[in-house]
């Protein structure tokens, strides 16, 4: 390995651009000379730390300094350790134990999934378990999952994963269609042993063909799908420099984290020669798949895929017309594998745009007028795969000053042999074979800057006015504004009857009918986290308990959920976040925003799930003071329809 020396200068273009290779081993070799890093030791977790906002936004010229986070882990002591270093000095500037029974471990180590399979392939207790079974350990693969914090004994304070079994019949034959039920090891990875067996004996293992590649299963390909081609013999309208990316008066820098996955930085939008800043850093803070099937074998399924498994470190390698179609600029972030080395993630992300169908229309008989315009998108996105799901998270950006977040969920449900018929905590998918009722469960994290840092929120509801003599008809209805004040007032639901969104204003930048700019939160209004209130996952999630939070910005605070989600007990986060209760009414505030998917399986979703969506949207209300898309030109075509001869067409008078 290449060994940088520590007083190497690293130079990047500007503080927010992403982490690189040289920089990854930097850290490695600085954490080395410190005797920190032994043959056992592992890195959990490899990142780089936002800048401090007072130095990020002074005066040009000011020193940005890079600093790294790590998280390191020794089994063999064992020992997890917080580190913060500046790479400019080569300096370790912090350097903390994690306490593993309040504050949780650190997150799951790529080699442990391996881990789970050698030690449960030496135990007795398996082994015998299987065997009851007429089955072998090298038939079964195990899928190593996330402990949580349950009331079983003796699990206080240790590293553990639970396994649940699947039998794979050929190395390419996908296992989740053979679930080994009424059978759970919970295994000790620091002592390397199993610290409990579940196994209530054997149950026929579904007998299912889940290959869906397989001619067998898809039986013959379509032939009567007709290509379709996405040209853009100009170029794409976007440019890209380092990782500041431009888009037709849109401006941002597009970073990648570990752990997050997409981070958007310093978005902007430029409009009439005034750059204006819109959020200073966008992401999807964390995110939890809580499983509702109350059976010993399943009911402490619930996974952290962003605090616990590292969303960004998964992340897919796309494939140009498969993942993206039109002109693609793809970036390779570079994240740090578990013994420090920088891996990159080739063609990890991807930015294109799109045609998002009509921006504005009117036929106005009046003045013989007949106008159209389309609207166009700017697409940001990667997908990771965490098991047997598959996720692709997407940012939007639109010309009509529209910001939009979409996850696209997909891949293999979880699945189980089904206990009977009718079984009221899972879906029949096919003839034996269940999926358990689950949600999947977003966290966004919005450091909000429209027009500046002092911003505040409103909550906005329809009032139905009763008759009355100012209203004798019955017809008026108006709006209420309610300001929230502080951190605990502004834990907020959804509420679809009343039409409830959350606006966020800049309170001291007007627009020209006098009032404060901002942008409109619009939440889908699908149902919050849908355990009981007392349980284990509504603690150690409580973010996903409410739809809205609001927090006054702090240096470090950017998990949902806490930075040691890994076996944490609960109370991290939001929740600790809010125990101050700031003031937030003109302050630099950020938003955090829970939304999400509440999946009742169906048999169209084996064996691989169609893709379901969900997200957010942020409309621009008094932002602008008219609509930004008016200077959009009339489109052109020269494409010809089945009806009717080719023909060169306008969208214009």
């Amino acid at each position: 390995m290449e060994h940088l020396h520590p007083t190497t200068a690293l130079e990047t273009a500007h503080p927010l651009e992403q982490i690189t290779s040289e920089e990854i081993l930097r850290t490695r070799n600085i954490l080395a000379d410190a005797g920190l890093v032994e043959q056992t030791t592992r890195f959990a977790y490899l990142g780089l730390l936002d800048p401090p906002k007072d130095l990020l936004y002074a005066d040009a010229g000011t020193e940005v300094p890079r600093k790294v986070r790590v998280m390191l882990y020794d089994p063999a002591i064992p020992r997890s350790l917080d580190i913060t270093i500046c790479l400019a000095s080569a300096e370790i500037e912090s350097q903390r134990e994690i306490e593993a029974a309040t504050e949780g471990q650190v997150p799951v180590l790529l080699e442990e999934f391996d881990t789970v399979e050698e030690i449960l392939a030496n135990d007795e207790g398996w082994i015998k378990a299987l065997a009851s079974r007429g089955l072998s350990t090298s038939q079964v693969r195990v899928a190593p999952l996330s402990a949580g914090v349950f009331d079983y004994e003796n699990e206080e304070g240790k590293r553990l994963l639970r396994g649940l079994g699947f039998v794979q019949n050929s190395p390419e034959d996908h296992a989740w269609a053979h679930p080994i039920d009424r059978l759970v090891a919970f295994v000790d990875l620091e002592n390397r042993c199993v610290d409990r067996l579940i196994d209530d004996g054997p149950v026929p293992v579904p007998d299912i063909n889940g290959n869906y590649t397989d001619p067998q299963v898809h039986g013959e390909l379509r032939d009567d799908l007709k290509a379709i081609e996405i040209t853009q013999p100009d170029g794409a309208s976007f440019t890209v420099d380092g990782n500041h990316l431009s888009w037709l008066g849109w401006d941002l820098r597009v970073g990648f984290d570990s752990r997050e996955g997409l981070v958007l930085h310093q978005i902007h939008h430029t409009q009439g020669g005034t750059r204006r800043p819109l959020i200073h850093r966008a992401s999807i803070s964390e995110m939890v798949v809580p499983y509702g099937d109350p059976s010993p074998y399943r009911s402490w399924q619930n996974y952290f895929d962003t605090g616990e498994y590292l969303v960004g470190r998964d992340a897919n390698s796309l494939k140009l017309g498969c993942d993206c179609l039109g002109e693609i600029h793809y970036m390779s972030p570079v994240v740090a594998d578990d013994f420090g080395n920088p891996r990159v993630i080739d063609n990890g992300i991807c930015i294109h745009e799109e045609d998002a169908g009509i921006g504005w229309k009117h036929t106005d008989e009046w003045a013989g007028s007949n106008e159209v315009r389309r609207n166009r998108r700017l697409v940001v996105s990667f997908f990771t795969t965490v098991g047997n799901y598959d996720y692709g998270f997407y940012w939007y950006l639109y010309l009509d000053g529209t910001i939009e977040f979409e996850a696209k969920a997909t891949g293999i449900v979880f699945t189980a042999a089904l206990p009977h018929k009718g079984y009221e905590y899972a879906s029949e998918i096919a003839p034996g074979l269940a999926a358990p009722f689950h949600q999947h469960l977003f966290g966004a994290r919005l450091d909000m800057m429209i027009d500046g840092h002092a911003n505040a929120v409103d909550e906005l509801e329809v009032v139905r006015l009763p008759k009355s003599e100012g209203n004798p008809h019955g017809n008026a209805f108006t709006q209420s504004r309610l300001r929230l004040g502080t951190e605990q007032q502004a834990v907020r639901d959804a509420n679809a009857a009343a039409g409830r969104v959350w606006q966020v204003s800049n309170p001291g930048s007007l627009n020209h009918v006098g009032e404060p700019v901002g942008y409109t939160l619009y939440p889908q209004n699908n149902p919050t986290l849908a355990m009981a209130d007392d349980s284990s996952i509504a603690a150690r999630a409580a973010f996903t308990r409410h739809d809205l939070w609001v927090t006054r910005f702090a240096e470090g605070e950017l998990y949902a959920a806490g930075d040691f989600v890994n076996r944490n007990p609960g109370g991290a986060g939001l929740p600790a976040f809010v125990e101050a209760d700031r003031d937030i009414d003109g302050q630099d505030i950020v938003l955090w925003h829970s939304f999400g998917l509440t999946h009742f399986p169906r048999p169209e979703d084996w064996p691989i799930m169609p893709v379901d969506t969900v997200g957010f949207t942020l409309k621009p209300h008094g932002f602008f003071n008219e609509n930004p898309m008016l200077n959009i030109p009339a489109s052109t075509s020269s494409h010809c329809s089945m009806q009717a001869p080719e023909t060169e067409g306008h969208c214009g008078a």
